[in-house]
Formats: C-alpha cells, sequence, structure tokens
C-alpha cells in the first residue's frame, strides 16, 4: 500500500509555511480532490472536474480555551500552497458520506454557519477508505476533546469504524489540554481506538455484544440469516413488551382517578387565579390613575413656579425706574446732570432692544402687557428726543451768538486773529455721546440739529474768513504793477524792473494756511460729532500738504471725541452711498458762502500783479492734492472753485495781452524788431520766476497762446508791405531767438517755438538773399534757366543752335554781366545793407549771401560747360571766390 499522504512531513510543513503567523498548530494535513457532484439516474456519480485541495485540522490556543479549524488549501500557479478556505469546527453540524459512491471514499461536511445553504457544498474524495476514516476519526476526536460534543454521523458503520481502529495503529497527532495549558502530543492508534469505542459504544453493551455473537455460530457467508433471526427475535421482544402493559391496567385505571382528581383541582386553581386576577387588573388601573393624576399635579406644579419666575423677570423688564422716567420727561440738560440722562438713554435703548422679537420671546411680544409697556416707551422716547432736540438747537445757536459778540474772536486793524474753535469743540464735545444716543433712538432727529448746527456755525465761519481776509489785505503793502506788458505804445523796457509783489502770494498762502486746515478740521469733527458713519478724515499721522492735518497742534486730536460707538453697525469701516451724500449735503450748509472771501483774494491779488494767478494757482493745487478724505469733500470743491478762479484771471490776463500783440497789426507800417518781441522775453523770464508746483501746465498754455498770436501776427504784418516782409520776418525771429535762447534751453515749450523761429528765420533769409542775386546777376541766371528748361524737351548738342542760346549769345551775356562783376557784388552788399534794420545781422546775411551767390554761380559754370564745352573763356569758380573774399 503506497504511503498515506497524512504521513507527509513535507506537506505538513508546507501548510505550517503557509498559515504561518497565525499562531495556528497543524494537527493533520491530508491531499484530497474537491468536487460538486450529482447523483443521476444511472447511480454513478457526475462530477465536475476534480480539483486538488489539501485539508489541514489546526488549532489555537487562547489562554485556556483552544479553538480548531478546518483550513482548505490550494495550489498556487508556482505549486504553493495558500490558503484558500478557513471553517470553525463549532459550527460542523453533519458529516455525511455519499451513499452512492460506490468506494466509499467521498462525504461532505455540513457547517450550520454557512450564509447560503441552499448551495450544494463541496464533496471531498479520499484515495481510499483508510484516508477517508483516518481523516473523520480525527475530527470527531477534536470535537469531543475540545469541544464536548460530537456533529451527526450520516452514512458511516460504526462497528465497521471500531474495527478499522483497531486494526489500524499509526500514531496520529492530537491536542490535549493539560493544566499547564494545551500542548500537541503523539499516541496510538489503539488509544486512538478506546477513544473512538467510547464514543460510539460503551464497555457493557461491547461485552453484552460479544456475549450475543457467541451463542450463534455460523459461518462468514451467512450474515444474512443472521439478520433475520434478530430481527424475529426483536419482533418477539415487542409483543412480550404490549402484553406486560396490557396486564397493568388497574393500574393505569389507579393513575387516570389520580389524574382526574388533579385536573379537578387545577381547574378549581384556575377559577380562583381569575378572580384574583381580575381584582388585582382594578386594583392596578386604580393606581394607575393615582400615579397620573399625582404626575399632572406634580408638573402643573413645575409649570405654575417656571411661569411665575419667568413672569417675574417680563415685569422686572418692564418696570420703568422712577429716576430714569423723571429724567427723561422733564430733566434738566445741564453739564452737571449729563451723567444721569446718559444712564437713563442707555437704560432706554436697552428697554427698547430688550422687547423686541430677537431679545424677547416671540410668545410675549403680542402680550396686552407687552404692547403697552412698548408704547409707553416709545412715549417716553419722542419725549426726550424732542426736549433734547430743542435744547441742542438753541445751545448751538448760543455758542455762536456768544463768540460773533465778541469782537476779540476776530482780526482787527493792525492784528490778524487766528481762529481757534478749542473753546466751541469742548463744549460740543460735552453733548457727543447725547447725540450717539439720540441716533440710536432716532436717526430722524439728526436731520434738524445737523441743519441748526450748520447755520450757526457757518455765520462764524463766514464772519471769521471776512475778518481776516479784510485785514489781510490792508495789512499787506505791495505796488501795483501795471496789466498791460506786449502793448506797442509803451516802451520797451518799462516792465524789466517792475516791482516786487511776492507779498501778495504770500497772503494768499497764509489764507490757505490758516483756514484750510481749520474747514477740514471742522468738517471732520462735524462728521465725527453728528454721527456720520463715514471714515476718519485723515488717519493718525497722516500729514496734508507737507504739514501736520491740525491747524494748530493744541487741536491736532480735536475730531477726536474720546467716545464709544453704540449702534450696532459700529466699529464697520464702510460707508453707504445715502450716509455719504448726507455729509456732503450738510457741509454744504457748513461751508457755504465762505469762497466769497478766497475770492476776493484772489481778485485783489489779480488786480495788483496778474502774473502771481501762476503761483498761487501752484499754491491751491498743492492744497488740492492733499485732500483725500471724504469727509474732505466740500474742502475739495472750495479748492477746485479757487483754482479754476484763478485760471480764468489768468487766462483773462493772457487773453488781454494777446489782444494786444494783435493790436500791432493795425499800425502803420512797421519796420525793424516789433515792441513785444523783447516784452515777451522779459514776461516769460517773470512767469518762471513765479511757477510753484503743478502752475507749469498753465504756464505752458499762456506760452503756446503768447507765441501762436505773436507769429500769425508778424506774418500779417509782413503781408502789409511784401517789398520788405522777408527782411522784416527775419529781423524779428532772429530778435526772438536771440531774447529767449537761455529761457528755451530750460523750457521745453520754448524751445519748440525757438525751433520753429528758426525755420521761419532760415527760409526768410532764403528769399531775401535770392532776390538780392537775382536783382544784380538777371541776365546771368536767367540764361542758364533757359537752358534748364530746353534740357527737358531737347539734347544738349541742340541747345546752342536755338534762338537766343547760341555761343555768340553766351559771350554778349558774359560780357555784359561779368565786365564789372566787382561792382555789381559791391552793389548787391550795399543793397543787402541798406535794407537791414539791426546791424548785427549784417555778417551772417553776409556770408550766406556769398555762399547763395557760389552755389549758383558753380551750377552755372558746370552748365556751360556741359553745353558749349569749356572753348568760352568764362572765370572760375575759385576766382569767383577769391574776387568775393577780398571785397
Amino acid at each position: 500500500m503506497a504511503k498515506s499522504s497524512a504521513d507527509d512531513d513535507e506537506l505538513r510543513r508546507a501548510c505550517e509555511a503557509a498559515i504561518e503567523g497565525t499562531k495556528q498548530k497543524i494537527v493533520m494535513s491530508i491531499r484530497v480532490a474537491k468536487s460538486r457532484g450529482i447523483w443521476g439516474k444511472s447511480g454513478k456519480l457526475g462530477r465536475q472536474m476534480a480539483k486538488p485541495r489539501v485539508l489541514a485540522l489546526s488549532t489555537k490556543s487562547k489562554g485556556q480555551r483552544i479553538k480548531a479549524f478546518l483550513r482548505v488549501m490550494k495550489y498556487s500557479t508556482g505549486g504553493v500552497l495558500e490558503p484558500a478556505k478557513l471553517y470553525k469546527l463549532k459550527h460542523l453540524s453533519k458529516v455525511e458520506v455519499i451513499a452512492n459512491d460506490p468506494s466509499g471514499c467521498t462525504f461532505t461536511l455540513g457547517f450550520d454557519n454557512l450564509r447560503s445553504q441552499s448551495v450544494t457544498p463541496p464533496q471531498w474524495t479520499m484515495r481510499n477508505i483508510d484516508d477517508r476514516n483516518r481523516l473523520l476519526l480525527c475530527i470527531l476526536n477534536i470535537c469531543k476533546d475540545v469541544l464536548g460534543r460530537l456533529p451527526k454521523v450520516v452514512g458511516i458503520d460504526v462497528v465497521e469504524m471500531a474495527l478499522w481502529a483497531k486494526e489500524n495503529t499509526p500514531s496520529v497527532s492530537t491536542q490535549r489540554n493539560l493544566t499547564d495549558g494545551p500542548v500537541v502530543a503523539t499516541v496510538t492508534e489503539s488509544d486512538l481506538k478506546v477513544t473512538v469505542e467510547k464514543e460510539l459504544v460503551s464497555q457493557a453493551e461491547e461485552e453484552d455484544m460479544e456475549a450475543l455473537l457467541g451463542t450463534y455460530v455460523m459461518g462468514i457467508g451467512e450474515a444474512e440469516a443472521f439478520s433475520e433471526r434478530l430481527k424475529r427475535e426483536l419482533l418477539a421482544l415487542e409483543a412480550a413488551n404490549v402484553h406486560a402493559i396490557l396486564e397493568s391496567e388497574p393500574l393505569i385505571d389507579e393513575v387516570l382517578h389520580g389524574l382526574e382528581s388533579a385536573t379537578n383541582c387545577v381547574d378549581d386553581m384556575d377559577e380562583w387565579l381569575g378572580i384574583f386576577n381580575v381584582k388585582l387588573r382594578h386594583m392596578r388601573e386604580d393606581i394607575e390613575s393615582i400615579e397620573t393624576r399625582n404626575n399632572n399635579l406634580e408638573m402643573q406644579s413645575v409649570n405654575n413656579k417656571a411661569l411665575i419666575e419667568e413672569l417675574d423677570k417680563l415685569l422686572e423688564r418692564l418696570r420703568v425706574p422712577s429716576e430714569y422716567a423723571a429724567c427723561l420727561t422733564g430733566g434738566s440738560f445741564d453739564e452737571a446732570r449729563m451723567l444721569q440722562n446718559i444712564e437713563a438713554c442707555e437704560w432706554l435703548t436697552g428697554a427698547l432692544r430688550g422687547l423686541e422679537v430677537p431679545n424677547l420671546d416671540s410668545t410675549y411680544a403680542n402680550m396686552r402687557a407687552v404692547r403697552e409697556k412698548r408704547a409707553e416707551l416709545e412715549k417716553l422716547k419722542s419725549t426726550f428726543v424732542r426736549r433734547a432736540s430743542e435744547f441742542l438747537s438753541n445751545y448751538f445757536a448760543s455758542l455762536v451768538d456768544f463768540m460773533i459778540s465778541d469782537k476779540s474772536y476776530f482780526s482787527q486793524r493792525g492784528q490778524l486773529k487766528r481762529p481757534d474753535h478749542a473753546d466751541l469743540r469742548y463744549k460740543c464735545r460735552t453733548y457727543a455721546r447725547l447725540l450717539q444716543h439720540l441716533k440710536s433712538l432716532d436717526k430722524n432727529c439728526l436731520g434738524s440739529l445737523r441743519k441748526a448746527y450748520c447755520g450757526s456755525l457757518n455765520l462764524l465761519l463766514r464772519r471769521e474768513a471776512r475778518e481776516f481776509a479784510n485785514e489781510l489785505r490792508a495789512s499787506t503793502k505791495a505796488s501795483r504793477n501795471p496789466t498791460v506788458w506786449l502793448e506797442a505804445s509803451t516802451g520797451s523796457g518799462q516792465n524789466v524792473n517792475a516791482a516786487d509783489t511776492s507779498t501778495v502770494s504770500e497772503a494768499y498762502a497764509k489764507m490757505l494756511t490758516i483756514f484750510i486746515p481749520l474747514l477740514v478740521d471742522e468738517s471732520s469733527f462735524f462728521a465725527h460729532f453728528m454721527c456720520f458713519e463715514v471714515p476718519a478724515l485723515v488717519p493718525p499721522g497722516g500729514l496734508v500738504n507737507g504739514n501736520k492735518t491740525g491747524y494748530n497742534d493744541d487741536d491736532a486730536n480735536d475730531d477726536d471725541l474720546g467716545i464709544m460707538d453704540i449702534d450696532d453697525n459700529d466699529g464697520k469701516t464702510g460707508k453707504t452711498s445715502a450716509e455719504l451724500a448726507a455729509l456732503n449735503e450738510s457741509l454744504q450748509d457748513l461751508l457755504d458762502g465762505i469762497q466769497e472771501d478766497f475770492y476776493a483774494v484772489v481778485d485783489w491779488a489779480y488786480k495788483i500783479d496778474p502774473l502771481r494767478c501762476i503761483s498761487m494757482h501752484g499754491i491751491t493745487e498743492r492744497y488740492l492734492s492733499g485732500q483725500k478724505a471724504d469727509a474732505a469733500g466740500f474742502v475739495r470743491l472750495l479748492l477746485g472753485d479757487l483754482e479754476s478762479r484763478i485760471s480764468m484771471q489768468f487766462s483773462r490776463f493772457v487773453d488781454e495781452a494777446c489782444h494786444q500783440i494783435e493790436r500791432n497789426e493795425r499800425n502803420v507800417r512797421q519796420m525793424g524788431v516789433l515792441s513785444y518781441i523783447p516784452r515777451f522775453a522779459t514776461l516769460a523770464t517773470r512767469m518762471e520766476q513765479y511757477i510753484q508746483g503743478q502752475s507749469r501746465d498753465l504756464v505752458d498754455q499762456a506760452y503756446t497762446k503768447f507765441v501762436s498770436i505773436m507769429f500769425v501776427t508778424l506774418e500779417k504784418i509782413a503781408q502789409t508791405d511784401p517789398k520788405y516782409a522777408d527782411i522784416f520776418l527775419l529781423e524779428n525771429y532772429a530778435a526772438f531767438q536771440n531774447s529767449l535762447y537761455d529761457l528755451a534751453n530750460v523750457v521745453p515749450t520754448l524751445a519748440k517755438f525757438y525751433h520753429q523761429a528758426s525755420e521761419a528765420y532760415e527760409q526768410a533769409c532764403t528769399r531775401h538773399i535770392s532776390v538780392i542775386i537775382y536783382t544784380q546777376f538777371e541776365r546771368l541766371f536767367q540764361f542758364a534757366r533757359r537752358i534748364e528748361d530746353l534740357m527737358y524737351t531737347i539734347t544738349p548738342e541742340e541747345i546752342p543752335f536755338q534762338l537766343g542760346l547760341s555761343k555768340m549769345d553766351l559771350r554778349k551775356m558774359l560780357k555784359s554781366t561779368l565786365s564789372g562783376v566787382d561792382k555789381s557784388i559791391s552793389a548787391m552788399y550795399k543793397k543787402l545793407q541798406k535794407n537791414l534794420t539791426s546791424e548785427e545781422l549784417l555778417p551772417s546775411l553776409w556770408d550766406k549771401c556769398k555762399k547763395e551767390f557760389l552755389d549758383k554761380y558753380e551750377s552755372f559754370v558746370q552748365l556751360v560747360a556741359k553745353i558749349y564745352h569749356p572753348s568760352e573763356n568764362i572765370p572760375s569758380v575759385a576766382e569767383m571766390r577769391e574776387l568775393l573774399s577780398n571785397l
């Protein structure tokens, strides 16, 4: 017989390697074939393809307990065993050998924890009966020892199993519980046989069976006869038992009588128990009713107590303290009483908010007492708001009236007084928190208060500005400069030594220095004092125009009211467009009219020196660029209007100067350099001295307008006398360049006009020199022009044969023209000198004239040589150049 795979140590080691890490020990491992078969009518097992598997029994110790498992191993592609399925033996419920398998080697294992019991369990086929019995005996022993129970065994002859256990004694590995814990021990098959016999039949049964078998002497082939005999004896025994039962009838009657008496007692007991049950049910219902009423009473007591507490709290919220009611309805608004007024406002605000739905339960909001108390608080609020608004309106008016009646607050003759609103703001700051509470109580009341404050303070600001501007103009000493700079009738050197008018610009700058920061601070104070939700006027430590934001160091923090915001929306840096629009409208009321005094200073400065508009424009632009905050909106408008006013006055001066330039063309014939050319240079020099900051654009626009009118006027005057037009133009353009040479190097706008004048000068020089040359040498160059005209239509060889262009005509023309060439050149110089009024231009013009003449003469010589060949005796260019240099 081949060796069983259960004794294969290599297979055991492969199984142990497959479950390494699980802390389980292999008890037995054996090779099997797995299939799922169906028995057909032919009685043969129709199998699917059998798959090789290894069944391994393993145990795992956990404390004093031992768990047993059945593992199914399969072969991987490399022939290595790997776990496929795991069954716990505690769920093994049935071991069944397939009866229709002729070999008896196929069996199934039934587990009670499988999810789908409808699926046919796998069938395990062993190589022989020995392997089957060996595996099943090992499973039954483990179930008995470890689990304390046996599964149901079907299709296996117990006697056959016992006999097989006696005959086969190979050693197997099993597991026992010792006092020290689970250990694996090796036992003999005889030990296993005893275990199996104890499980299947007892020792007494075995002895009876042996005695029974000993009474019969039969051969091996008489098993069927032996079986039939046993059946007959069994039937005889059953018949004897029935006869014995029938003989015991009196005993049965007595037992039946006792049972009937017991049944009657049980019926009586059942009736009594029913009566008691009814009574107990009634008592239970009474107890439940009593408990329900008791629970309701306890719940009602708790609810009443909680309701009383809530009502007490509500009454406390609805109570109006007498001291607050007296303060809100008839208290004084004196400074000493302001703390009580503020406390009353805070209480009233909190009480009104406490009666609103978010802060008050919605079930209380519609109660009549709450509605009546809310109406009472609203009445208190309206009364207090009306009284406080009337008081503050009168208070603002009284403060301003007191300051206006005291002349020491304003500038006086011989003394400029800087406006000081520190005391005014200090007194107003006393009521700042009151205004905050008025806003939280009724936002609509602030409209009338803002108008009252703006109306009162506007009177004070306008009075201060008017007095300051009047005294500023009176105390400023400056000589008045004439506004006529470019008039033709005045002397050219009139404005060169104009009086110094810098005090005018300084006075205007002082006006802005004093009042612009004051107006900005007033705007900021007003925005915060009257509770506008706009950003701060200037960030802390910020600078305006290079100076501190405050116009007085003592008042640098005047817009800090020293109060805390109490509105729900406070702390938000964002502003609404409606708030900003309302602030701008109020600032218009606060500062409207003060611009007239600034206009008066601008007009006064213009009358003294119109050019001071340039420096005033720069000063205004510097202040305007520093006003960025939203609360300074009206101040920006004021500075913008001032800038427009200054620009308008300066444009008026520029227009008048342009009219003065245009009046030159109406005069009688003009000769030499016009008077406005050098005067414009003086004017431009003075204008450059006055430029400050951003006023460069203003001056450049004036330059553009001046020079454009000057050049247009020059051209118009030149057209009145075409004979001397070129001389007139070149002299004036030369004078323009000479007078503006230094300024053109530093002023880009003037440099552009300088180059324009230079081009016009060159064009006038060219035209004038050409006229002089053609006057003295008309026949010479006219002869050359005729030749050039004919060269477009005929060949050069045909020209000497044309009428008037023969060699004879050439000799006559040369004789008449060049016989006295030195005299002709001298006459040309005298004519150039005769009509020129600016002698300093004569050398440069004569050089241009000689150069132009030599260029034209050289062209003539080349033309004659090309047409008539060098046979004619014509003075060369070198000879003519030497002649010109000797003159």
